[in-house]
C-alpha cells in the first residue's frame, strides 16, 4: 500500500480508536474487507492476533501517530459527519496542546466473564416400598396415631397425613392389600355418612366405588 491509508482504511483505524485502539474484527462496523486489513497490517498501522474464531485488531504506535497527525484525512463520503467531528476534535486538541491518546484515554478493564452455570443434579427418585415394607409403614403410622394401642379406629384422613411422604397411589396399594385378605387389619365405613366432612370424603379409599374411611389393626 502507499504510505497513507485510503479513506476506507482510515475509517477502520477510527473504528478501532473509538474502542480504545483494539477490538475483534467481527465486532466492527462496517465490515472490514480482507484487502484493507492486509494493507493496514503491511503498513504496520495495526497488528492482528487470533482470538477464538475471530481476529483481534490493535492499532500500533505508528497507527496512533498517523491518526493524531491526520484528523483531517478524508473518509468515505457517507461518513461526512464523522469527518466534521474529527476536524472539530483536531482543532480542540491543537488549541489545548493535548494528544489524541490523552483524549481517548486507557481502555477500561473488561469485566470477568460470569462463571459457567452448574447443572443441578436431579434428586434421586425415592424407591417405592415393597408390599411388606408398605404394610409395616401403615402399621407404624397407625400405632403412632393410637399411642401404641391396637383395635382402635383410625381415620384414613389422619393416616394419610401421617404417611405424607408417600404418594396417594402407594398408600392406596397398601390399603388394597389389607382389603384383599389381611387377617390382622380391616377397613370399615362411618356408620353415619352424614357425619363425613370434606376432608374425610377426600381421604376415603374407594377401590370399587364403595368408600372406606376407617382402618383397624388387631392385636
Amino acid at each position: 500500500m502507499s504510505g497513507t491509508p485510503t479513506p476506507k482504511q482510515a475509517l477502520i483505524l477510527w473504528c478501532l480508536l473509538g474502542r480504545y485502539g483494539s477490538a475483534l474484527q467481527s465486532a466492527l462496523v462496517p465490515k472490514i474487507d480482507k484487502a484493507d486489513r492486509e494493507a493496514l497490517l503491511a503498513g504496520r498501522y495495526v497488528e492482528a492476533t487470533k482470538e477464538g474464531r475471530s481476529l483481534r485488531l490493535t492499532v500500533t504506535d505508528r497507527g496512533w501517530n498517523w491518526a493524531g497527525e491526520h484528523l483531517r484525512a478524508p473518509l468515505p463520503p457517507s461518513f461526512r459527519v464523522l469527518q466534521d467531528w474529527l476536524e472539530r476534535i483536531g482543532a480542540d486538541l491543537a488549541a489545548n496542546g493535548r494528544t489524541l491518546a490523552e483524549l481517548v484515554g486507557p481502555a477500561p478493564e473488561e469485566p470477568a466473564p460470569p462463571p459457567a452455570p452448574t447443572k443441578k443434579k436431579a434428586a434421586p427418585k425415592p424407591k417405592k416400598p415393597t408390599a411388606k415394607q408398605l404394610r409395616a409403614r401403615i402399621e407404624k403410622a397407625y400405632l403412632a396415631l393410637t399411642g401404641g394401642e391396637r383395635a382402635k379406629a383410625v381415620r384414613l384422613s389422619a393416616l394419610r397425613t401421617e404417611l405424607a411422604d408417600l404418594d396417594r397411589a402407594t398408600v392406596d396399594a397398601g390399603l388394597a392389600a389389607i382389603l384383599s385378605g389381611d387377617k390382622t387389619a380391616r377397613l370399615s365405613q362411618f356408620s353415619d355418612p352424614k357425619s363425613l366432612d370434606a376432608a374425610e370424603r377426600a381421604a376415603a379409599f374407594s377401590p370399587a366405588g364403595e368408600p372406606f374411611h376407617i382402618l383397624w389393626i388387631q392385636s
